[in-house]
């Protein structure tokens, strides 16, 4: 049987990650008429066939993350209305990914719902990177690869060389995946003691493992306003921690987390670029990663029928 022709689209949210992919693929990125009317609604064309094609589209969930999903449902919808073969939704940073359980009475699930919606819209698969949780592959009702990003960063730290180096979770939450990045790098493990008094709030109580003497790196999956690393490098520093460096996944950075990095004093900030991260949000030790070749690796894979473990490594 022929191979479907590849297709990559991308919406408005994050256009540069998109063109760094198709780079990577060695191919056009195609293009997508997407525009606004005067009441503020939607509409979004593709500009070429794409009746019976492999279509993959570019759309992270930004600050404006209500809008970036509404315009994903309508690109989606105008792809299926097309008769692609097959839509692939490439959506690095997963939209309300931390709202995946009840944990108080009356809560909503949105991370389930984000992923009904995505299906109703018209998507066969989805690729994100470094889900909030594991178990929110669950959530969907169609295959999902969860990618991990560990191996990027383990990569830049390995080339650092620093000495006497421990990796440290900022919750006991995180362990899992600090311990697993501890392992990459060679490095002893400490896990932060925290609780959270309410929304984007974090108490540091005490901190498991030993930090006196050590260079530490806080692993995380994402920072959102800070309040949590920064309190974090705090209590390590009051532990007699030497350099202490910052790597995640997702740089939210929601209000005042720039200016809380700038003053907090880690020796680096290591980011990956599934967000766009505007100019006045950046600062100086700010190390910013590009997922676009990996990216690039998984979507030929998954176009060519192929193990997406082996692009990972």
């Amino acid at each position: 049987m022929a191979k479907l022709p590849l297709k990559l689209f991308s919406g408005t949210s994050h256009p540069q990650l998109a063109e760094l992919i198709a780079i990577n693929l060695k191919i056009k990125l195609s293009e997508m008429n997407i525009s606004r009317f005067a009441c503020g609604e939607i509409y979004a064309k593709p500009k070429e066939t794409i009746r019976g094609c492999n279509v993959f589209v570019v759309q992270t969930a930004s600050e404006n993350v209500n809008e970036d999903l509404m315009e994903l449902f309508i690109i989606l919808d105008s792809l299926k209305r097309s008769f692609a073969g097959n839509i692939h939704v490439v959506m690095p940073h997963y939209a309300y990914a931390r709202q995946d359980r009840v944990a108080s009475p009356r809560e909503p699930i949105s991370a389930k719902l984000v992923a009904d919606l995505i299906s109703a819209a018209g998507a066969d698969h989805l690729i994100a990177m470094k889900l909030h949780s594991d178990q929110e592959q669950g959530f969907f009702n169609y295959p999902v690869d969860n990618v991990n990003t560990e191996k990027l960063f383990s990569n830049y730290f390995k080339k650092k060389k620093i000495k006497d180096l421990v990796v440290v979770s900022p919750d006991a939450g995180g362990a899992k995946d600090a311990k697993q990045f501890a392992n990459l790098v060679g490095a002893k493990l400490a896990i932060i003691h925290k609780s959270r008094p309410s929304h984007n709030k974090a108490e540091v109580h005490n901190i498991v493992g030993d930090v006196k003497g050590k260079n530490c790196v806080i692993y995380d999956d994402m920072i959102d306003t800070a309040g949590s690393v920064t309190a974090a490098i705090e209590a390590l520093k009051k532990g007699g921690a030497k350099d202490v460096y910052l790597a995640a996944t997702h740089a939210v950075f929601s209000d005042p987390a720039a200016e809380r990095l700038r003053k907090a004093g880690f020796k680096e900030v290591v980011v990956s670029d599934t967000i766009p991260i505007p100019k006045i949000k950046q600062f100086k030790g700010l190390k910013i990663l590009s997922v676009a070749p990996l990216l690039a690796r998984i979507i030929k894979n998954v176009h060519e029928s192929k193990s997406v473990t082996k692009a990972m490594l």
